[in-house]
């Protein structure tokens, strides 16, 4: 069977189905939605290089969809990525490898000499990653909580002194000092690919105006006035939830406000009608791990991050 790979077009929102379809087929612990799709094509800064490649067939079915880009951010030059996902109903057509080098090309003309994929944890994958000259550095964890059946810790009838649980979306009007926490926390996460996150106006556009993100669901613990902890909340519109970053800011951890914010954004999302709770965490963070498992999640997936020198044009 003839597989073509070509960029998404913009202009077609079928193209953006198609896209999460198969997201959802080949990954279903991702929170993925045409909406966002579109958001972050249209969105994604020059610098980023970003593309949306699918494979199609002769008949124009979409069996195969990559995100493709330079990290823009890193202070390390020459750093890059590519995540391709394959239809299962359609794997062994060559869709993957006919993705993979198309991104590779694009990204050397780039001028990256570096280039990481998200790789799930089974053999054939990680077969598939190594024969084109992968190699595994890290790894993560997808959780998965039933929210229908969970037993969630009970909401606190009091709150400590100068304690509050805030929505996000109380900080419609300024949401700097989320930004604030978010870059802060970001930057303890465990990772192999440094980020400078410092740029408001970017976090701006490509984080907190993101369609995927539920600015209610999202939850916010402020000690005396101050953001302490929170954790954000991404939703898909139907019944799927997931906490995209949970964090405590460095002067305020031990104190279980990472574990108050989530119980509160968990009920919320219960009440909501959210059944299905997703999260993800570096196999390394122990810590997070820890809270999350002490909620119910449960590891549904691991997946390693795989890297590749690539040869500059």
């Amino acid at each position: 069977m003839t597989v073509v790979i070509r960029d998404i077009r913009p202009d077609d929102p079928s193209d953006a189905e198609s896209v999460v379809r198969v997201c959802r087929a080949a990954l279903p612990f991702l929170i993925t939605t045409a909406e966002a799709v579109a958001f972050e094509l249209a969105g994604a800064p020059p610098a980023k290089r970003y593309r949306i490649l699918v494979a199609e067939t002769a008949d124009g079915h979409v069996i195969g969809a990559a995100q493709v880009g330079i990290v823009y951010d890193s202070p390390e030059p020459g750093r890059s990525y590519v995540n391709a996902y394959v239809d299962p109903a359609h794997r062994g057509l060559g869709a993957g490898g006919l993705m993979l080098r198309t991104a590779e090309q694009h990204l050397a003309a780039q001028g990256a000499t570096d280039v990481y994929a998200w790789v799930l944890d089974e053999p054939a994958h990680r077969a598939f990653a190594e024969r084109h000259g992968y190699r595994p550095s890290r790894s993560a964890h997808f959780l998965r909580l039933g929210l229908a059946q969970a037993t969630l810790p009970a909401l606190p009838q009091d709150l400590p002194a100068g304690v509050e649980v805030r929505t996000g979306s109380a900080f419609a009007a300024d949401p700097r000092p989320l930004f604030e926490a978010d870059a802060e926390t970001t930057s303890d996460e465990p990772g192999d690919v440094p980020v400078e996150f410092d740029d408001y106006e970017d976090w701006l556009a490509h984080t907190w105006n993101d369609p995927s993100l539920d600015k209610e669901l999202t939850t916010v613990v402020l000690v005396d006035g101050a953001v302490a902890a929170f954790t954000a909340a991404r939703t898909d519109g139907g019944t799927r939830y997931a906490t995209g970053m949970t964090g405590t800011r460095r002067a305020f951890r031990g104190r279980g406000l990472a574990k108050l914010a989530k119980t509160v954004s968990l009920h919320r999302a219960c009440a909501a009608g959210y059944t299905a709770a997703f999260t993800g965490n570096d196999a390394g963070n122990a810590p997070m791990l820890a809270v999350n498992e002490w909620f119910g999640y449960e590891i549904c997936a691991t997946e390693t991050r795989f890297t590749k020198k690539l040869e500059t044009r």
